[in-house]
């Protein structure tokens, strides 16, 4: 990807402040595109858009509160007037624990911010695509996006969902000229699960699937298949559910 290539384009990333967010926006800012950092963690958002320098705007939502979204839009709007590119990469992981274990409570918060949050702001920036024209989103789904037995309930059935609604947005808006593609990023070096305790026998009942994973990636390589997904290199893409894992998903 040649820098410059964005050029004139504004991108939205959802979960910048670090990991494959920030990779993102790094990269994204790199291809000469305008930023808008987002991040529940206003110092986070703060530090990605202070490396970047003038040419991203941190914003704190949550993109789990439909207000929070809008406010974010807005504000991406009003700086920029447009979203060229949307990425939807926010998310958070559950304790790995099996159907029968997860609390009702843990589910409902990793559905609402992995896939119904994908879903508030997708459905927010539409509009703003719709009038001007175009555009591509790229969803962060995961490895767990079409496997069983590699994360917990919540966040499998999650990112099942960002599958699903990727698909779907890219059928209903092709004629439109906007684009959805997702990432499948398999295990990669982010901070994603740093407080999180795992339920033992969920664990240990996914770990001959998990060990198949055991390569690491940089979350550089993710941003740069988000990249190409996102540019006019990929104008004839959609739909399309990458993995980036390695080899895992041929295993």
């Amino acid at each position: 990807m040649t820098t410059g290539t964005f050029d004139d384009r504004v991108a939205l990333i959802t979960g910048a402040g670090s990991g494959i967010g920030r990779a993102m926006a790094v990269a994204f800012a790199k291809a000469g595109a305008r930023l808008v950092v987002c991040d529940i963690d206003p110092d986070s958002a703060r530090r990605t858009a202070s490396d970047i320098g003038d040419a991203a705007v941190p914003v704190t939502a949550d993109i789990s509160d439909e207000a929070s979204v809008a406010a974010l839009v807005e504000t991406a709007i009003s700086t920029y007037g447009r979203v060229d590119v949307l990425c939807n990469n926010a998310g958070i992981v559950d304790t790995m624990a099996l159907p029968a274990d997860i609390p009702v409570e843990l589910w409902e918060r990793v559905l609402r911010v992995n896939l119904t949050g994908t879903f508030l702001v997708t459905h927010a920036v539409l509009p703003h695509m719709l009038r001007q024209g175009g555009g591509a989103i790229v969803n962060t789904a995961s490895e767990a996006g079409i496997r069983g037995g590699a994360a917990g309930a919540a966040y499998t059935a999650s990112k099942h969902g960002v599958v699903g609604l990727t698909r779907s947005l890219a059928w209903a808006y092709a004629k439109d000229g906007i684009r959805c593609n997702a990432i499948l990023p398999g295990p990669t070096m982010t901070g994603i699960a740093t407080n999180t305790t795992f339920d033992p026998t969920g664990t240990a009942r996914l770990g001959p699937v998990l060990a198949l994973g055991e390569r690491m990636a940089q979350p550089e390589q993710m941003a740069d298949a988000a990249l190409f997904l996102a540019s006019d290199a990929a104008s004839f893409v959609n739909g399309a559910i990458v993995p980036v894992d390695g080899g895992w998903s041929a295993a």
